[in-house]
């Protein structure tokens, strides 16, 4: 499984991500915790009220990244599992 994460800096500027459907007709990022919702392998931190309103500051990447980390293991594995089959 290939998969990428993407911090996003002080100015969120995504279009490198144009043309893989990553946001709406809106511009809002499709996204749940952290983990695209149309882009297998995709991780988002430090995105506005990514989950909470701090999620964009220091207070609040560090809990983010973290969940980041957890999902990204968790797929990780099942992808490895999924190999084994």
């Amino acid at each position: 499984m290939d998969s990428i994460i993407l911090a996003t800096g002080y100015r969120f500027q995504p279009d490198y991500l144009t043309g893989l459907g990553a946001w709406n007709d809106h511009g809002q990022i499709l996204q749940q915790s952290g983990r695209s919702l149309t882009v297998p392998g995709l991780f988002y931190v430090g995105l506005s009220f990514q989950r909470t309103y701090a999620s964009a500051t220091l207070r609040g990447v560090g809990p983010d990244a973290a969940l980041v980390v957890r999902q990204l293991r968790r797929a990780l594995r099942a992808s490895r599992q999924d190999e084994r089959s």
